[in-house]
């Protein structure tokens, strides 16, 4: 495995290295790679490069995960692959990345388990458990997949068990009072039209963010959700919806409707034109700004969408309809999330029940 030495036109020296190998249809070709500072990086690249053919749990993890990623890159969206590259890059790479598969333990898990328990940030903040669950849930799938295509023996995370928590935890939410309270700080009809949508229908901010006008019919209050706008290194992109379930149709009471409507006329837009032209990064700014005048609890734009489903819980909406509205997968989702918003629900259950009873004994009495 030779490195090569060459000079650039500026007159720096750098190091390439120059292979064969055999790909993986069989066939022999060769592989030339340049702009390396150090022969032992040129040498470094080449051997992980190399690595990379072999379908076996001797395989580095490095050499690994740079395959994992290259072949779920054809079948993820770009921003779910954006969060899967930075959480693998910064929470997983570095602990596992010199290993071979197959020297990846139980108790080197755990050993990775509580080093993530054990960080804070600068404020002396831990991961949430929540967060902690979804690392350890993205490790446990790549060691699924070494076991299904790199025969690896078995899965060390399932052996190792899981960190975090999948429940959510709870998250502060504005009522609807405090909302148009809010909204009185709110000045320029854009914001304040997207900020109706969000508190009243639910959407994400990206399913906000990608609306034109023919998702909002004139004579009909809805809005149909069928697009994600999202900002992937640079590049603005209209995706298809998270889910399947989150492709929609939600209905709007009649005053949000006149209000989009006059919004978009207003605009002499083409029909499949974004309705809203700012980024998420200008609402998340406006947002803030205006909840500090306000003087409300301040909470993440996202939580607009909790307190949607948090009104709806208090309006007493089944949980199905909610599901729905909110673009969930299954109704099982929707209660994981919300859970903490229903003890109450629960107790007046029990209570309801309970009148129930003292009715029946009453009738007892009187026979």
């Amino acid at each position: 495995m030779p490195a090569y030495k060459y000079a650039t036109k500026e007159g720096k020296t750098l190091w390439y290295c120059s292979f064969h190998y055999v790909d993986w249809m069989g066939q022999h070709k060769r592989k030339k790679k340049k702009g390396f500072s150090t022969r032992k990086e040129a040498l470094e690249w080449e051997r992980m490069f190399l690595e990379r053919g072999v379908k076996d749990p001797d395989i580095l993890f490095g050499a690994f995960v740079q395959e994992y990623l290259e072949d779920k890159e054809e079948r993820l969206k770009p921003t779910t692959m954006l969060g899967k590259r930075l959480m693998i890059e910064k929470k997983i790479l570095p602990y596992f990345e010199k290993l071979k598969l197959s020297d990846i333990t139980p108790i080197i898990i755990r050993k990775w388990q509580n080093e993530l328990k054990r960080y804070r940030d600068e404020d002396g903040k831990p991961y949430s458990p929540t967060y902690l669950r979804t690392i350890h849930s993205q490790m446990s799938a790549m060691m699924n997949y070494a076991v299904k295509y790199y025969q690896l023996s078995s899965n060390p995370c399932i052996a190792a068990g899981p960190m975090g928590d999948a429940t959510a935890e709870k998250f502060d939410i504005w009522t609807r009072e405090e909302y148009e309270h809010f909204l009185t700080f709110v000045k320029k009809e854009r914001f304040r039209c997207a900020f109706n949508i969000l508190f009243y229908t639910g959407m994400r901010e990206g399913e906000l963010l990608a609306l034109t006008p023919e998702d909002i019919p004139e004579d009909r209050s809805v809005i149909n959700v069928n697009k994600n706008y999202a900002v992937v290194e640079g590049r603005e992109l209209l995706l298809t919806p998270k889910t399947k379930r989150s492709q929609r149709v939600i209905t709007i009471h009649e005053q949000l409707h006149r209000q989009i409507r006059e919004y978009i006329d207003g605009l002499c837009l083409e029909p499949d034109e974004r309705i809203f032209f700012f980024k998420k990064s200008g609402l998340i700014s406006e947002f803030k700004r205006r909840t500090a005048e306000s003087g409300n609890t301040p909470i993440r734009l996202h939580y607009l969408r909790h307190s949607h489903a948090s009104m709806l819980i208090e309006m007493g909406v089944p949980i199905g309809a909610i599901s729905e509205r909110l673009g969930h997968e299954s109704p099982d989702i929707t209660l994981r999330v919300y859970a903490h918003l229903y003890p109450g629900k629960h107790e007046d259950i029990s209570n309801q029940i309970g009148k129930m009873f003292d009715e029946d004994s009453e009738d007892l009495e009187d026979i």
